[in-house]
């Protein structure tokens, strides 16, 4: 059975649900049968290349509040995370556009390193703030889970998977993703948002419970 992810690597609702769906897969009985792919979905594709800006003032202008209360806000998205054993550090946090990261996913899809790559890209960004927008950067990181540096820079200095990224998005709005993540199971079960563990679970289970239906 195959679980497919939709999910941004600066979206910290996306990796609280990328580790609240591995502990329920984890317990799950079958989960040596099951695939996981990751799909590419950008928050604002629109966001210059090359710029960044404090994640804290995009809040604010976002939301129509004051630095201080976005201050506040990420100050609880790190408590919710500490919950799920995830460190974040929120405060000088920045944002940019992603489409290279996640083009770089697509070549570590390629090359067998696909969840090791997502899960050192949001490592990256919310615990060591490191930055996941620069060539260099991303070339580092994709050196560390097992990528040639060469073959990261040949990717980064084209548009190779920039059409794979697009195609993404443009599932993730036919399926009627809006936001991220989203997590869609043996292309019957839609599961929207950072669910609790349970959720993930109960939702596991049914698609399994009825594909077995199928089978037999």
């Amino acid at each position: 059975m195959r679980v497919d992810i939709w999910s941004d690597i600066v979206c910290p609702w996306c990796y609280l649900g990328r580790r609240r769906f591995e502990k329920a897969l984890a317990g799950f009985e079958h989960r040596d049968q099951i695939e996981v792919v990751h799909h590419s979905f950008q928050l604002d594709p629109s966001h210059p290349a090359g710029q960044t800006e404090l994640t804290v003032d995009m809040l604010s202008r976002k939301y129509g509040m004051s630095v201080d209360e976005a201050a506040a806000m990420e100050a609880r998205m790190e408590e919710t995370a500490a919950g799920e054993g995830l460190e974040y550090h929120m405060a000088g946090l920045r944002i940019g556009n992603t489409a290279d990261a996640h083009r770089l996913v697509h070549l570590a899809k390629d090359r067998g390193l696909q969840d090791a790559m997502v899960e050192a890209l949001f490592k990256a960004h919310f615990t060591e703030q490191r930055s996941v927008f620069t060539h260099e950067s991303l070339v580092a990181i994709a050196v560390e889970v097992g990528l040639p540096a060469d073959e990261a820079r040949a990717v980064l200095a084209s548009d190779t998977y920039a059409a794979d990224v697009s195609d993404d998005a443009a599932t993730a709005s036919r399926l009627g993703a809006s936001g991220v993540p989203f997590f869609v199971i043996d292309m019957r079960y839609g599961v929207s948002g950072a669910q609790p563990t349970e959720l993930f679970t109960q939702a596991l289970t049914e698609a399994w419970q009825s594909a077995d239906l199928t089978r037999n």
